[in-house]
Formats: structure tokens, C-alpha cells, sequence
């Protein structure tokens, strides 16, 4: 549980094992870390052949530490480790953290080593950071068992990292920025402990106002996926995920897999869980910062105040693209400004008070925009000047904030001479930027977490009508086999409740028309073969088969034309299939993610699904809201309203079918991928006119 991770942030006692006196080696920096900050409990470094390194006692084994001591942190070459874990169980020791490398991430001998030490932690009911990480830090407890030199500033954001040298890279840059952190994790290869761990820990943590994250993988997907769904509705995550695009993605055979990029999976479960995605490390920080100290938007309307235009037109720019619009300010306002700014100042939003303007103007600009009704947050722009004090204006922005509940950001362009006034914004809880692009992606951020607050806990759907057992008779009569076609495929549909255009499976010619007389004319053919996924590629559909005849010689020409084409084919027959009336044409598929499992696509369907491109992703299990968002999100929901006066179709038949699929592939994990496109959608209801399912 998240409390027993207390030991690797606010310990009564820490040792050091592999402490060195040498002040160019890595344990050397830990032992000294671990005395600056104002840590107060313990701290004992283990070296055989020291009686005292910093001042410090030096005990010969971690057997000789007397309490209180609840952590170990080892710095010692690979396989030494094994042991030293053994001994740090026998004396009690339920908290590692292990700094060394030489594990997984160096081939299949550390890999097996990382598994023994696995092993070891789990017989002694033992917890475990890294191998292979930089350690932790806590702002509060004065814990620091880093080698990185210097700390941030005290603050409320939590920063959890499974890359040590962005870790690193990342407490160096924020020292000089005032950006302030109550922890800090460095996980590395993360044998035990895993971002999830961390977030679930800082969740709790009283000084941690929002969780930064930085991951390259996330293991345990639907996990991580729970886990966030509880966190976020009262404290924010913020994440930057690395390789998010499609490079090394695996081959797939499916409209699905293919459309489904690697970066899909992470994209739906951080929109279902409230997750915010930062693009880079500097928007993790930049947005970070704003969610812990001001309060959050109650809509999209924005003023700017600034001193010059073309910062103001970037920023305006950005707004747009995040979502957020200028503000309409009301006549009031504007009346009021223009009687006491530069004559030639535009009032009507941005607020140009022109390059001279002095704080004092800063300051009565801005109280005049806060208490517009029409303004939901403000963005104060200050170009320097020579005799404008940046430190000035800064301290009029903090006053007039102080007393509002609406967010103010701010730009200050440039860096020599804003320093001073960076850290007085900083160190009030008001956010500095240096560029007029920032504060619209920050403020998109935010207005994003204030939306995610009012919508509904996740509730889980409970269907009717689903046939769980026949499924699972015709999954199992398949095993071995690649996948199903669609003769295969439609009772798997059917079992669960997925409505399916009238068909039969046919065997000859003679077959084929006794079966479209019984359906009724017109009708469509499609072959069946496990070795043709795309029917329309090979001349393998006929449509508008208006009788017996017609069926009967369809039958034969498409068996000799794809024999001939394709001689290596197997070719088992085809589908016969009443015509279905038109409708919208879409696609719904599924494709198994291998970190968060079943990812649910939604899009135009139709042999142009690829060409498009228009697609949406969320992983199940979905709410009905999910399944209704992921519609909207594309263009062919906006088919699906009724665009232009088109009739619109049933969407909840559509939402309907989305949640039978997902549940479809959670209940069982050896489909890996499968799609009804296309999925005909009327007025009233929906029909799958074709379908299949890829075996794993």
C-alpha cells in the first residue's frame, strides 16, 4: 500500500552501503547529500574499511547499524548485490533502494540477476527502487539520497521520473527558476516499484499539490489506468511520455493495428483517466507549476494585458489553438480603461497600454479585468523596458492577484533582465513565462483539468443479452488457427448481442442461390478464405445480386478469378448476404494493446478508412460517455448528428455496439485484434454488414 513507501521520502534512520571516502565516486556524493539538506534522522555509511567518512561513524556490515533504520540504500557493483539484499532482509530492512547498474538493461545475464534480486526483496516482504536509478529526495524530511548537485526550492510538486539522467537534468535547470518540489523518485529499471507506486504514495502526501511524471513505458496499464482515475479527480498528473511516435511499431494485418499507432493506447487512457499530456519537459514544469498555485479556470475566456502587440497576437494564437478566446470585455470595462490609460492604448481586449506603461497601469489594468464578469482567467505581458521596472510591475501583479479567484499567468520576454521579477512571481505562486506561446498551452492545460472536474465518476456498464458461453465454444473450436473469418466471426458477434445483417454460408454455387432466394433479393457474395483479409482487393464481394441466376454464376466467377489470382489461397466458400438498406458507413476495432490491453478504435468506415484516417481511441473498459466521446471526437460522429441537414443516425445504437465489442475483447484476452467495417448506421439502429477476428 502507498503508506509503506514513507521510508524512501521521511525515513527514522539511513544507510549508506558501499559509502566511499573518495570524493569522485557516486556513494561519496550520496553520503554528502544526505548531511546538507536538514535530514534529521540516522545516517550511517557501511565500508569495511572505514571508521568514518563526512564525520560520519562507518560500520563494517548493515548487521552492525543499530536503529532506528528503515532504509538501505546500496551503491555496489552488480553482483555483489544478491548478498548485501540478503543481509539487508535478515537485519530488517524492508525499504532498498539500489543506485547501482548492471541489470536488465545491459542484456540477459543482468536480466537474470535483476530477477534473483526480485526474488530475494519478495521472501522478506521487501520494497525496492531502481536498480539502476539516481535515488530520491524529499523537500520536507531534508531526505536526500541523490548524487545530483543541489536541490529545488521547497514546494508542492511531486516528480516522479523513470529516466535518471532527465531526473537529473531536470532538478539542475529548475534551481535558479524558483519552480518548487516536495519529492522527487528517480525509478529506473523499476524490478519492484513502478511510477503507479508513486503516484498512488503522492496522491496522499500532504505537501504534494500535483503529481509531474516523467515515463518511457508504462507496464501495467489498466493499473495505472485505475489508479489515475482516483487521483486525478482531486489532485493533477501531469505526464510527459517519450517515444510517442509509430517508429518500431509492430506490423499488423488490420485496418485497426494499422491506424492504431504506438502512442494511441496512451493518448485514450490518459483522456479517460484525466491524465494531462505534456508535449515537452519545459510544458511539464510550465503547466505543473500553474495547476499548484492558482486556481483554476471557470471557462475559456481570456484578457490579455500587455505593453506591446506582436507578443500579444502570439498569444492570442495559442489561445486559439488551446481551446480558450478573447475575452468580449464588457462596454464598462472598456470605458473605465480608456479614461485612464494612454489615449492611444486599445481597450477592447488585448489591453495594449502601449510600451511606455508604467506599474501603476499594470496594476489597475489587470483589477479591471479580473472583475469582469466576461473574463475567466488573465495573461499579463511585459516586454521590458528601460525605465520600467520589471520587479515593479511583478509586485503590482502580486497584489492585485492575491485577492481574486481567477488565474493570472504572466510573460516577461527575455532573461537578463526579469530575473528578480521571476523569482518574486515564482515564490507568490504566480507563473512566469518568457514566451507568448506558453501561457495558452498552460492555460489549455488547466481549462482541461476543469472540465475532467465535473464530469462523472467511471461507472462500469452492466449488458444484457450477451451469450458468453457460445463465444467461448467457437473461440476454442478455432484455437491454432490465425483468426476467423467472417462466416466464423458473425456468431461470436452475435453471441454478444451485436446486430448482423441477415447471411448464410454457402458451399457451391447451387448453395449460394437456394440461400438468396431464403434472404431475399437483392443480396451481396463475399468468399471466405483465412488467407484474404481485404475481400474488395481481390474482386472477392459482389454486391446487388438481384437473382438466383445472377447469384449462382457470381459464385462461380469470383471462385475462378480468385483461384487464379491468389492459387495459394484457401478458399472455403462464401457469404451470402441480404443487401442492406444505405446508411452511414463506420468502423469500430479493436486491437490489443500489449501494456493497457483491449484499445477500441471508432471511425469512418468503408474501404477509405486508411486514406482518412479518422479515427479515435480509448481502452476498455468504457462508460457510455467514452463510447459517445470517441464518436464526437471524429468526423464521422459529425455525420452521424446530422451535418449539413443529413438525417442523423443512432448513436446510442452505435455506442451500443463500441461497449458489446470491448467487453467482447476483455472477456477473452486470446483476441488480438478484430473490426466490424463497415458498421451501417439508420435512423433507428445499426447493422454489421462485415466482420473478423484476429487470434493471438
Amino acid at each position: 500500500m502507498p503508506h509503506g513507501l514513507r521510508p524512501f521520502f521521511a525515513p527514522q534512520g539511513v544507510a549508506i552501503i558501499g559509502a566511499s571516502a573518495a570524493p569522485n565516486k557516486l556513494s561519496y556524493g550520496i553520503l554528502r547529500n544526505m548531511t546538507l539538506y536538514g535530514y534529521a534522522g540516522q545516517v550511517a555509511p557501511v565500508n569495511p574499511k572505514a571508521d568514518e567518512i563526512l564525520g560520519l561513524k562507518c560500520y563494517p556490515d548493515i548487521a552492525s547499524v543499530p536503529d532506528p533504520l528503515e532504509l538501505a540504500v546500496i551503491v555496489l557493483p552488480a553482483p555483489t548485490i544478491p548478498a548485501t539484499l540478503e543481509a539487508c532482509g535478515q537485519r530488517g530492512i524492508r525499504s532498498v533502494i539500489i543506485i547501482s547498474g548492471g541489470f536488465k538493461e545491459v542484456g540477459e545475464e543482468g536480466a537474470a540477476l535483476e530477477k534473483q534480486i526480485l526474488e530475494i526483496a519478495a521472501r522478506y516482504q521487501m520494497r525496492l527502487i531502481g536498480p539502476n536509478c539516481v535515488g530520491t529526495l524529499d523537500l520536507y524530511s531534508g531526505l536526500n539520497t541523490t548524487f545530483i548537485q543541489g536541490v529545488p526550492e521547497k514546494g508542492s510538486i511531486g516528480f516522479i521520473s523513470q529516466s535518471g539522467a532527465v531526473g537529473g537534468g531536470v532538478v539542475d535547470y529548475i534551481r535558479n527558476k524558483w519552480i518548487g518540489f516536495s519529492n522527487f523518485a528517480s525509478l529506473g529499471n523499476e524490478a519492484d516499484l513502478t511510477e503507479t507506486d508513486l503516484i498512488e504514495y503522492l496522491s496522499q502526501d500532504e505537501h504534494t499539490r500535483v503529481i509531474a511524471v516523467y515515463v518511457e513505458m508504462i507496464r501495467d496499464g489498466q493499473r495505472f489506468m485505475q489508479v489515475a482515475r482516483r487521483v486525478t479527480p482531486h489532485k493533477p498528473i501531469v505526464l510527459l511520455k517519450a517515444g510517442r511516435t509509430s517508429a518500431g511499431a509492430r506490423a499488423v494485418s488490420s485496418h485497426t493495428g494499422s491506424l492504431a499507432g504506438s502512442h494511441a493506447a496512451y493518448r485514450a487512457v490518459f483522456q479517460q483517466s484525466g491524465v494531462i499530456e505534456a508535449e515537452t519537459v519545459s510544458d511539464l514544469f510550465d503547466i505543473s507549476m500553474a495547476l499548484a498555485h492558482q486556481p483554476l479556470p471557470k471557462g475559456n475566456r481570456v484578457a490579455i494585458i500587455t505593453n506591446a502587440g506582436g507578443p500579444a497576437a502570439l498569444l492570442s494564437d495559442s489561445l486559439a489553438e488551446h481551446g480558450l478566446q478573447i475575452a468580449d470585455l464588457q462596454e464598462e470595462t472598456r470605458t473605465v480603461l480608456r479614461g485612464r490609460l494612454n489615449p492611444a492604448a486599445q481597450v477592447a481586449n488585448p489591453i495594449d497600454m502601449l510600451g511606455g506603461a508604467e506599474p501603476p497601469e499594470y496594476e489597475f489594468a489587470l483589477q479591471l479585468a479580473l472583475a469582469d464578469p466576461n473574463v475567466d482567467a488573465a495573461v499579463v505581458i511585459l516586454v521590458p523596458q528601460a525605465l520600467v521596472n520589471p520587479v515593479e510591475v511583478a509586485e503590482k501583479i502580486i497584489q492585485v492577484s492575491a485577492s481574486r479567484q481567477k488565474p493570472v499567468l504572466t510573460c516577461f520576454m527575455g532573461e537578463w533582465s526579469i530575473e528578480k521579477a521571476r523569482q518574486r512571481l515564482h515564490t507568490s505562486g504566480i507563473p512566469m513565462y518568457v514566451f507568448p506561446e506558453i501561457p495558452g498551452r498552460v492555460l489549455g492545460a488547466m481549462l482541461q483539468y476543469t472540465r475532467r472536474q465535473s464530469q462523472p465518476a467511471f461507472e462500469a456498464v452492466e449488458l444484457e443479452g450477451i451469450d458468453r458461453s457460445t463465444a467461448e465454444r467457437i473461440l476454442a473450436q478455432a484455437a491454432g488457427q490465425p483468426g476467423l473469418g467472417e462466416a466464423q466471426t458473425r456468431p461470436v458477434f452475435g453471441a454478444y448481442g451485436i446486430p448482423l445483417v441477415a447471411g448464410e454460408a454457402v458451399h457451391s454455387p447451387e448453395q449460394a442461390a437456394d440461400a438468396a432466394v431464403r434472404l431475399g433479393f437483392p443480396v451481396a457474395l463475399k468468399i471466405i478464405s483465412p488467407d484474404i483479409l481485404h475481400k474488395s482487393d481481390v474482386g472477392g464481394i459482389h454486391l446487388h445480386l438481384n437473382d438466383a441466376q445472377a447469384v449462382a454464376d457470381a459464385y462461380r466467377q469470383m471462385m475462378n478469378s480468385i483461384a487464379e489470382r491468389l492459387p495459394q489461397a484457401r478458399l472455403e466458400g462464401a457469404m451470402v448476404e441480404r443487401m442492406a438498406d444505405k446508411g452511414a458507413e463506420v468502423i469500430i476495432g479493436m486491437r490489443r494493446d500489449p501494456n493497457f490491453g483491449p484499445l477500441i478504435m471508432f471511425g469512418l468506415g468503408g474501404i477509405y478508412v486508411e486514406l482518412f484516417g479518422d479515427v479515435s481511441f480509448r481502452v476498455a473498459p468504457l462508460t457510455r460517455r467514452e463510447a459517445l466521446d470517441m464518436i464526437h471526437q471524429t468526423h464521422a460522429g459529425k455525420l452521424l448528428s446530422g451535418f449539413r441537414g443529413e438525417e442523423p443516425g443512432d448513436l446510442q445504437a452505435v455506442v451500443d455496439v463500441i461497449l458489446r465489442l470491448s467487453q467482447l475483447a476483455l472477456d477473452f484476452p486470446q483476441i488480438a485484434e478484430m473490426e466490424i467495417n463497415p458498421l451501417r448506421v439508420y435512423r433507428r439502429g445499426a447493422l454489421a454488414l462485415d466482420g473478423r477476428i484476429i487470434l493471438a
